[in-house]
């Protein structure tokens, strides 16, 4: 056990993994806590689909990390800074502004989309969400070009035509979410322009490939009911600011592209002299640990992680798995007891295609329509509920010194 009064424990990253770490590392007072992010809040990039739609906005998808740190019992403390780089010899994390000691550290700065270099132009024309100050600026584009095709009534009427490159459950939501919440803003409102294309393209023989076969089935069908085209075994080959290139050949034309295509670890973990593997994420044991750091763990989209040799896809159900986890080794260790190694797997998929319907596998049960939808919307809504009032608390304890 550390011979100081309490153990300092820093975590890089306020994720689903970063923030579950924290909150059970605070359980015990021996602990003082430091969570670093360079942004001020906790994105919930589960919830996107609806801020997209306009079924949330950003205040709901996003929870404060000064005031929900605030929240504990004076051992949490949150820095708005961005991590350049560890010195793990000496155990420090080096920030934009100060060097930053711990006893224990743990490494949770999830993923970035991946703007594959060898597309020609998808930087400049493609835009990511899984960033939330990228989803807010899709968001106002997409309403705007609805606005556009409004304006054009009674002159011409293009089709408002948009491409989403990647199958993958991000990029399944979001065309769903889309085309539905297209579908009823068309039959709500008496406009004459009425026309949406949406292409969701995937580069796979299926769309969310890897996933329960049932649940492929029902998104597809689900997809296709609601106009969606779906192009499989194709991929994006170039962009310009109007149209798309597949490998096919095809030209698409487009007012605009969301690339859910691939992931790459966020920019820090490129800095740090540890074991990763052939994709640039850092690889650990059972217990988490990274390679040569007993005191060090990498959790969440940052991390690759297997199960009895089999892939465990990146969730936010996963990484939260994975903070618990690795917080409950923190304290083995500070106790002097045994590591636990990870069981981890996915306790279940739910997948929203559109509003008040989704599809999903919860202990090998599955689930359709609006029962799905609503157990998604509990979750969701129970997850921000916690967090939202330990952040209101934080708040008050703010407010009142």
């Amino acid at each position: 056990m550390n011979t100081n009064n309490y153990n300092k424990i820093i975590v890089i990253g306020g994720g689903y993994g970063g923030i579950k770490a924290v909150a059970t590392l605070a359980k015990d007072k021996i602990n003082q806590v430091t969570l670093i992010d360079k942004n001020a809040y906790h994105f919930m990039q589960t919830d996107v689909y609806e801020l997209i739609a306009n079924e949330k906005d950003f205040a709901k998808v996003s929870v404060d990390l000064f005031t929900y740190c605030s929240g504990f019992d004076g051992n949490v403390s949150f820095y708005k800074q961005e991590v350049c780089n560890i010195d793990f010899n000496n155990k420090k994390v080096i920030t934009d502004t100060q060097r930053l000691s711990y006893d224990y550290l743990v490494i949770a700065v999830g993923a970035r989309t991946k703007f594959v270099k060898s597309i020609k132009g998808l930087k400049e024309y493609a835009h990511g969400v899984k960033a939330l100050h990228r989803a807010m600026y899709f968001k106002q584009k997409f309403e705007m070009s609805l606005f556009k095709k409004v304006q054009e009534n009674g002159i011409t009427c293009k089709p408002l035509s948009i491409v989403v490159a990647g199958a993958g459950l991000s990029g399944v939501e979001i065309a769903a979410q889309m085309a539905s919440f297209a579908k009823d803003f068309y039959s709500s409102n008496n406009f004459l322009c009425r026309k949406l294309n949406i292409m969701l393209v995937s580069s796979s023989k299926q769309i969310l490939k890897g996933m329960d076969d049932v649940l492929v089935k029902k998104s597809q069908k689900r997809l296709l009911d609601l106009g969606v085209v779906i192009k499989t075994q194709t991929r994006v080959v170039s962009l310009i600011k109007e149209s798309v290139t597949l490998s096919s050949g095809e030209i698409i034309p487009m007012d605009f592209m969301i690339f859910a295509g691939g992931i790459e670890p966020n920019g820090l973990i490129y800095n740090l002299d540890l074991e990763k593997n052939e994709r640039g994420f850092l690889t650990t044991n059972d217990a988490l640990h990274v390679s040569r750091h007993k005191e060090v763990f990498a959790i969440g989209d940052c991390a690759t992680l297997y199960n009895n040799g089999k892939f465990i896809a990146p969730t936010a159900d996963v990484a939260e798995q994975m903070g618990e986890l690795c917080s409950q080794n923190i304290m083995n260790l500070i106790y002097n007891k045994a590591l636990k190694k990870h069981n981890i797997k996915s306790r279940g998929v739910l997948i929203a295609l559109g509003r008040r319907y989704a599809v999903g596998k919860v202990v090998n049960f599955h689930l359709y329509g609006y029962f799905a939808y609503l157990m998604k919307k509990i979750i969701e809504k129970v997850y921000f509920m916690q967090l939202d009032r330990h952040s209101k608390k934080g708040c008050r304890k703010i407010f009142e010194e």
